[in-house]
């Protein structure tokens, strides 16, 4: 599971136009997103909607954002998140 950024097919090196896609378990399943923000939650809501499993070195930053910032399933929280979420509202 990844977000790629390439340049898109004739474009030169430096500042020039990306193309922002995500890859899950090898195949390239979208592009075309215009920017990470919204590769990122197009990836969030893939992995809710198909019901993957997060990676094991991002599942915190995954269930943050989806439990915390978008109160999706927001009851059943890990002790770290819990513990973060009390953090906040202090």
């Amino acid at each position: 599971m990844a977000i790629t950024v390439t340049p898109k097919p004739g474009a030169s090196t430096g500042n020039s136009p990306k193309n922002i896609g995500i890859v899950i378990e090898g195949v390239e399943v979208i592009t075309g997103l215009g920017d990470i923000a919204r590769a990122f939650s197009v990836l969030l809501g893939l992995t809710y909607m198909l019901n993957l499993d997060y990676l094991r070195q991002l599942k915190y930053t995954f269930e943050v954002f989806q439990k915390l910032f978008l109160e999706l399933d927001d009851s059943k929280l890990s002790n770290k998140v819990q513990s973060l979420k009390s953090k906040l509202q202090a």
